[in-house]
Formats: C-alpha cells, structure tokens, sequence
C-alpha cells in the first residue's frame, strides 16, 4: 500500500516524483530587503525528494508583510535570490512553486510603508498577533478598506509577483487563498462587510479571489497557477457562518479556469481535522484536476488518501522541517526526527533548526 505515496503524478508541465509535497512554512529567516536568507538554498535542496516543494508565503508587494522576517518577490534583489534557491532544488532533480501571499489585515504599522494602516476588505481588526522584533508579540492593527478602484492595483500585484516567480526559476506558483489573509479575508462574511460589487452575496465575495486567479492564469498559465484554501479554519480570526455554499462555488468557478492544483487545508490548521462540519468530498466532485490535502496527515492517512482516490497529493508540514529526507524515512519505514528542544520551529537566525536536521546516511 505504502507504494501508492511513490507513484509518479504528471502536474500541468511538470512531472512529480512521488505524491508528496512539502507544504508551505514560514520560517521568519529572510535577510536585510526582505531576501530569503543565504541558507536557504541548503535548506530547499535538502527536501528536494520530495515531489513537490511549495516554498513560504512570499509577499507580492511592499504593503503584503505583515510578519518579521518574510520574503518577498517584488524587487529585482529578492528575484535574484530565490533564483539561487530554485537552481539547487532543481540541481537536485526537485520541483518547487512559491506561495503567493498578501497578508491583508494580519499585519501592523510596523510593516508598511510609512507606517500606514494595513488594508483589508473591511475596516474590522483581527484578533490576531503577529511579531516584532524588540517589541515581542503585539496585536494586529486596524486596518483600512481598500477602496473599490483600489483593488485592480492589488490583483496586478499577485499578477506581477507571479511573473516574478516564473523568471526566478520555480515551476509555479500557489496563491494564498487561506488562513485569514487578504484573499481569505474578502471570502469570509466575518470580515468583508463590504457594500460594493466585492462584497455581500458569495459571488460578490469571491470576487477578488477568482480575479486574482485569473490574472495569475493570464500570465503564466493555469498549467502553473494554484491555489491553497482552508475551508474551516479559524486561524487568523477567519470565520464564515456558512462556509459549503461559499467553497462550493469558489471550487466551482475555478474549475473553469482550471488550475494546476487546489491545496485544501482540512479543519482547524495545525489543530483538530473535525472542528466543523464540512463535506469535502462534495467540494472535491467540483473539480477536475489535482487535489492536494493538508493537515495532520501520518503516513498511514497519506497512504489511505492517495490509494483510495480522495487525493492526488498530500502535503506535509513540520514533518518535512524536522526530517529532510521524509520521502526515504516513510519508504523504508524508519523513524522521524525528533524537534529539536533548543531550536524554534519558528524565527531564528542561525542555522541550528533551519539546516542541520539530520537526513539518513
């Protein structure tokens, strides 16, 4: 059964190793100019084994960051460092996209231009925190509603980044459509309470997503475009009061443009798979193409999911921080690494509990 991990997956132009993936992780390591960090190379060629990598939420703009220490992929500088990254990924014989993030309403002053308010939907703080340096973790900002002429610029923004991301060398891109962030945010009746064509009806409210995804198609092509979703997931203070009509036409219209993949993060990230209510596999019907789940899976679920069709793929997350190697480790049934005790998972500058996880000999 373990075989069904280690069969070969054809995704758009590009063809995968094995039906795993590493799934996107923020380390909070990027350098000065928001560059991913030197290490980083070292760090992404370890997992090269993987069928996959999705490396960290990168932001498309200056106005996208909302973290300490987060890349982005808008300067020429920062291009030129991810370059670097994926040329040893791929030395290695890996494949690897970039997570596509703008941050919206989880961020602070601190971040942004001029100390200006971060944008979102609404005008409707999250009860959420986020880290600065010197000052520890302090709660989120109130944010500022982005103007209807406004948002062409934010979706040309993802458009652009994603440009960026095919010139830096990566297979792909996966837009970050969850987890309470800008996309996520305009979904949600929780936070949009907006009056406008983007807000109100769930059509009005996948607006910004679907416009987003478009553009993204546009210009590189949906054979190179995905997305991550996170239907239930409270992280972030994202809440909906009726989340099966909205991602069953989310999912819907998006299979007319056909992504390469859906990313879909089942229950409560990081927590509980059974939070709410949700049927999946009712989503899962709507689209044609390569379905990729998240979230707790062992390899004895990934192994389940995969040999009985409820997934093409199953991306793995501190799992794959802690064990380089977790494609061997799970085909030869040996045990993980253990994290380690004095290194986050989390921060950090130095390469203990970034880049020398041990990988089998």
């Amino acid at each position: 059964m373990t075989d069904a991990l280690f069969q070969p997956l054809q995704l758009g132009r590009i063809q995968l190793a094995n039906r795993m993936a590493m799934a996107p992780l923020t380390r909070n390591r990027a350098a000065d100019g928001n560059l991913p960090a030197d290490m980083a190379t070292d760090y992404y060629s370890q997992r090269a084994s993987v069928g996959l990598i999705i490396a960290e939420a990168t932001q498309v703009s200056e106005t996208a960051q909302g973290y300490n220490a987060t890349p982005g992929v808008h300067t020429p500088e920062q291009i030129a460092g991810w370059k670097k990254v994926t040329d040893a990924v791929h030395a290695k014989g890996g494949r690897i996209f970039l997570q596509l993030w703008h941050t919206g309403r989880i961020s602070h002053t601190h971040f942004q231009p001029g100390n200006q308010s971060p944008v979102a939907p609404s005008a409707l703080v999250a009860k959420a925190k986020t880290f600065i340096v010197g000052q520890g973790h302090v709660e989120t900002s109130v944010p500022r509603a982005l103007a209807t002429e406004e948002i062409a610029g934010v979706v040309n923004d993802f458009r652009t980044a994603a440009a960026n991301a095919i010139e830096a060398g990566f297979d792909g891109v996966e837009i970050h459509g969850a987890h309470g962030y800008l996309v996520d945010a305009f979904l949600r009746d929780g936070s949009n309470h907006r009056t406008d064509p983007y807000g109100g009806s769930i059509e009005n409210r996948a607006r910004f997503l679907l416009e987003v995804m478009a553009a993204v198609v546009a210009e590189i092509g949906a054979d190179r475009t995905a997305i991550r979703l996170s239907p239930v997931s409270p992280v972030n203070d994202s809440s909906e009061s009726n989340p099966q009509p909205l991602f069953e036409h989310v999912v819907r219209e998006l299979e007319k443009l056909h992504p390469v993949y859906i990313h879909v993060v089942e229950g409560y990230t990081g927590g509980p798979r059974d939070n709410a209510p949700f049927d999946y596999e009712a989503v899962r019907r709507l689209y044609s193409g390569v379905w990729m789940v998240n979230n707790g899976y062992t390899k004895e679920m990934a192994v389940e999911a995969i040999a009985s069709g409820r997934a093409d793929l199953v991306s793995f997350g501190r799992p794959m921080i802690t064990t380089p190697d977790l494609p061997r480790r799970f085909k030869e049934n040996k045990p993980l690494n253990e994290p380690f005790a004095d290194a986050p998972l989390y921060g950090g500058r130095g390469p203990h509990g970034y880049v020398d996880y041990p990988s089998l000999a």
